[in-house]
């Protein structure tokens, strides 16, 4: 029986989802738009799964609008909120450690003349609330900053964020909360977050649909321009059954939130202290328990390879990462979310993430475990010899 414990990346998806998207291709499949009985169950499909997916954030189905995904959700935010703000300002507040979904945006955002403020976090992968505070100006029209990271698990200050912008009106606040939904509760209303993000497939959920939250109080321009579906917001046919496992998905998390927590930290837990005690010369890369999301870990090996502990571990039936999946193929040298931590490139080329679902066992840590220990010492033990070879070549 494989261990997949690579659930920061996506998610398995439980099957009472399955059964709620496969009773809406088949049953439900009319048109939202069209006003005779097929689109009109349709749109009544739709708004159920609004009121679901509201239900959990606390806030009103009147501020939820499906999307494809946290990228679509987080792009949307982004541009749509610049776009509707760059009479007041060009100057964006975010920090060095968000997704590509937000970087890559503020990115281009420079190319078109804004000007953006990176607010590195510390050691721990924590970003302070005083260093986002410090960093506004006066046409600062944007604070984006993630509810928590995806490679280290860090939960932000949001809230002290959130309270702090509150005397500055025309600045926009949007939180990626795309690893937190679903799995803590996320004080929208009281941390004065304007736009939110989050997507499916990491709680059980489908792949290929998300939402985005924007505060009733708030207006952005769209990204999408069409139809006019999602009340204007983002036009093009709604992807019905995607959305009905969405809301499924969104239920099943907000009733066992509580037991699904209880249940990773116990997981991780085990494991980091099963790495500590039995794996000589690790790092565990981000902050205390008491401020990460129990359902992802990060662990340096120095004096590994964390791309060949991969696939060694893989061979196994044992399935981790080495970060990010959305930038785990590319070509920069190991993880800027690390390298901003101020760990040694050392440290980053040997991280492992593990991450955690309500769906793993005890069994699998234990075997997990087991396995990582050989794995490490194996790996170290060939890259010594490597570098004894180079030596003696010299």
């Amino acid at each position: 029986m494989p261990a997949y414990l690579d659930n920061s990346a996506t998610t398995f998806e439980r099957a009472e989802v399955t059964d709620a998207v496969l009773d809406a291709v088949k049953n439900t499949w009319g048109n939202p738009s069209s006003l005779h009985h097929m689109g009109i169950e349709a749109e009544k499909k739709m708004k159920a799964s609004r009121k679901a997916v509201a239900s959990l954030l606390g806030v009103s189905d009147e501020e939820i609008y499906f999307t494809s995904g946290g990228t679509e959700s987080d792009n949307t935010a982004i541009f749509g909120a610049c776009g509707a703000l760059k009479r007041s300002g060009r100057h964006i507040v975010t920090t060095s450690i968000e997704h590509h979904a937000v970087l890559e945006c503020c990115h281009r955002l420079e190319e078109m003349g804004f000007e953006i403020t990176y607010v590195d976090p510390g050691s721990d992968g924590v970003v302070s609330a005083d260093a986002i505070q410090s960093a506004l100006r006066e046409d600062t029209v944007l604070v984006s900053v993630m509810h928590v990271n995806n490679e280290t698990g860090a939960i932000q200050p949001v809230k002290e964020i959130g309270t702090a912008l509150r005397s500055r009106e025309h600045v926009f606040f949007h939180c990626d909360a795309v690893q937190s939904y679903g799995k803590i509760p996320i004080p929208v209303r009281e941390s004065h977050i304007d736009a939110l993000s989050a997507s499916g497939h990491k709680i059980h959920g489908p792949k290929g649909v998300g939402m985005l939250y924007i505060d009733r109080g708030r207006h952005i321009l769209p990204l999408l321009c069409g139809g006019g579906q999602e009340r204007g917001m983002r036009s093009g046919t709604e992807n019905v059954p995607g959305i009905v496992g969405f809301a499924r998905a969104s239920q099943l998390a907000e009733e066992e939130m509580r037991k699904n927590f209880e249940h990773v930290s116990l997981l991780r837990s085990r494991l980091k202290e099963g790495i500590l005690h039995e794996i000589p010369d690790v790092r565990i890369n981000g902050p205390d328990d008491s401020r990460c999301l129990p359902y992802i870990l990060n662990v340096s090996f120095p004096g590994t390879r964390a791309e060949v502990l991969l696939h060694m571990l893989e061979q196994d039936g044992i399935y981790v990462s080495t970060g990010s999946a959305c930038s785990s193929r590319s070509k920069n040298k190991g993880s800027y979310v690390l390298r901003a931590m101020g760990l040694s490139q050392e440290e980053i080329e040997g991280a492992v993430r593990f991450s955690f679902s309500c769906m793993n066992t005890g069994e699998e840590i234990e075997e997990t475990l087991k396995k990582l220990k050989d794995a490490v010492k194996k790996n170290r033990q060939m890259l010594s010899l490597a570098g004894k070879g180079r030596k003696n070549r010299r």
